[in-house]
């Protein structure tokens, strides 16, 4: 992340700066505009430095000399003048493959050599993705250096080209604070952990990782004593800290959600602030740029967002007597294809059919090993897997190493679990089947999820005979849900526009007014049948029982559907191009099959 072997700077009051921190691995700046800088405005000219005074001296001083010097007036004791010396300090510069060199606040390098942030160094960015794209090794911790770079660049600019807005510097840093934490509350291999795990091992809790990422950010500031430096640099450790992770998880007192300002970090008056890190108006934040970026980079996948641009053409706009981000109107098509991108990423990488289903399958052996998993937490107290989110002592221990011990284990207890592993590790998956979707208007609905299996097993082909007969607990069914990040809703139609000729009048943007071949839908449900069983027999069975339950479920057509079952998919109308929909008897027997699948 950044280059070594830069030899220590020293102070102009003659103290050393403090040698590079352990995982950081910072360069000092060379560069002018880099060197030491007051906290919120220029330093005053101190009559100690005119005079080439430093810290070797100081301790001699006595008031004559003081008072020659001009700082009789003055209330300061020796010690405080020393400190107010100090007071100064030298951006680090760490050497990033996405954004380039890029600097942070002593403050941010405080957090970042913790223990609690250092943690994110073993945590893939993409979790199982990294077994399907072998580039994909990257982990939360670059991530989370880039966003809370990205958060200073956005705010940055909105105070450079808007005086009016009154961002001091306390709200930047806090920005940056929360772009840098926001992700300290991700299990092993990121998503799987809170996505599938959690709801399998504790489905009575409504549990994310933003909210884990509030609990370890008290956590990282109460162990390490980050609340002296914070009020070293001027932050409130009531007002400040609440800000921060209210960016992370939005209102923390959840009766007032609905409320008109549910925050309390900062007022109505700077609500455009909550728009940079995590963006629950439209979506569009810095988050989704470093990843876009990041993952692009990694994954080999092209990134058609420029995310510098945004910046430059952001600027605050007052809509419904709130400050919003908004950018001009010629930008609306880029931002489609920020969507569209991500989509793209989804369908690529983050839902890809192998990629699920290795994690599906780690998910299998950790909720095998999660009664026998014994991490150490506070006051001694010992945790399990899916019970160490509630400890972040804990928590902190629970990194992807998790996968080698279980995998490594000579525990006999865990001898399920290894199996699994070790099968992941030879390539010995799940099969897939086949994918489909639901017409129409329908969804399968969260609470239906764990019937599926069953229903593809009850889905036997009567006019077939298979040599096989499946059970439920040889299916895998994934549900994916696949949108534009605001589910049904256009993300565009909450996004707000200037022109050039009035650069403070909020406008919006339809779709209609931008290209009649953007999408008419903004979500759509993926549903991917998976078979435990690997055999030939087996797996012919399967595809066979898969296209089925398409035709009794009266889903879309598989695509391999007339290759794996040639005698089925003719008795689906629609499925058969010369008849379409036209065909008298589609409904009598679409109606005839779901009834006799529910038993109508």
């Amino acid at each position: 992340m950044s280059e070594l072997g830069m030899p220590p700077k020293r102070a102009r009051c003659g103290v050393p700066s403090p040698a590079p921190r352990r995982g950081a691995e910072p360069e000092d700046a060379a560069d002018p505009r880099h060197r030491r800088r007051r906290f919120g405005k220029s330093a005053p000219r101190s009559p100690l430095r005119e005079n080439k005074i430093s810290d070797s001296p100081l301790p001699l001083l006595d008031e004559s000399l003081l008072e020659d010097l001009g700082e009789s007036d003055s209330p300061k004791s020796l010690e405080e003048i020393e400190e107010q010396q100090n007071c100064n300090y030298t951006m680090k510069i760490f050497n990033d493959p996405v954004h380039g060199h890029i600097e942070f606040h002593p403050l941010l390098i405080k957090i970042i050599d913790t223990p609690q942030f250092q943690r994110l160094r073993y945590i893939k960015q993409l979790g199982g993705s990294y077994y399907v794209f072998p580039g994909a090794s990257h982990n939360r911790f670059e991530h989370s250096l880039g966003v809370g770079y990205l958060a200073g660049c956005l705010v940055r600019e909105l105070q450079g080209k808007q005086p009016e807005l009154q961002i001091t510097e306390q709200d930047i840093l806090c920005v940056q604070i929360a772009g840098l934490c926001h992700d300290l509350g991700h299990g092993p291999f990121s998503h799987m952990f809170d996505g599938r795990f959690i709801p399998l091992a504790r489905p009575e809790l409504n549990w994310k990782h933003e909210i884990a990422s509030v609990k370890m950010f008290e956590h990282l500031v109460a162990a390490n004593g980050i609340e002296v430096v914070m009020q070293k640099y001027g932050l409130d450790l009531n007002s400040d800290i609440c800000f921060i992770m209210e960016q992370i998880k939005g209102p923390l007192d959840s009766t007032e959600e609905n409320s008109s300002w549910p925050y309390h970090g900062r007022t109505e008056e700077k609500s455009f602030l909550y728009e940079i890190v995590a963006n629950k108006r439209n979506g569009i934040d810095v988050d989704k740029w470093d990843y876009f970026a990041r993952d692009c980079h990694h994954l080999g996948i092209q990134n058609n967002f420029d995310y510098k641009r945004f910046i430059k053409f952001a600027r605050v706009c007052e809509v419904d007597e709130k400050k919003h981000i908004c950018t001009r109107d010629k930008e609306v098509g880029n931002l489609y294809d920020m969507f569209h991108t991500r989509n793209c990423l989804h369908r690529r990488a983050y839902q890809h059919k192998v990629g699920n289903i290795i994690e599906t399958m780690i998910t299998d052996a950790f909720l095998k090993a999660d009664p026998y998993i014994q991490i150490e937490g506070s006051k001694g107290r010992k945790y399990t897997l899916s019970t160490a989110i509630d400890d972040m002592e804990a928590y902190t221990k629970l990194t992807d190493n998790i996968f080698l011990d279980i995998l490594h284990s000579n525990d006999p207890k865990l001898a399920e679990a290894r199996e699994i592993l070790h099968k992941v590790e030879c390539r010995k998956l799940y099969k897939f089947v086949g994918e489909t979707q639901p017409r129409g208007e329908e969804r399968i609905k969260t609470e239906d999820y764990d019937h599926l299996p069953k229903e593809v097993a009850n889905s036997v082909p009567e006019s077939l005979f298979l040599k096989v007969k499946l059970k439920a607990e040889d299916f895998i069914v994934d549900v994916i849900n696949m949108d534009y990040g605001m589910k049904e809703k256009n993300p565009i139609d909450n996004v707000r526009f200037y022109c050039k000729n009035n650069q403070s009048k909020a406008v919006i943007i339809t779709k209609e007014q931008v290209s009649q071949l953007l999408p008419e839908k903004f979500y759509e449900q993926l549903i991917r049948v998976y078979c435990k069983k690997t055999d030939e027999e087996s797996l012919d069975a399967a595809s066979k029982y898969f296209v089925q339950w398409c035709i009794n479920r009266n889903f879309t057509k598989p695509q391999d559907g007339d290759v794996v079952a040639p005698t089925l998919t003719p008795m689906h109308a629609s499925w058969n191009p010369q008849y379409g929909d036209q065909r008298p008897d589609r409904n009598r027997e679409g109606s005839k099959a779901r009834a006799n699948l529910f038993g109508n």
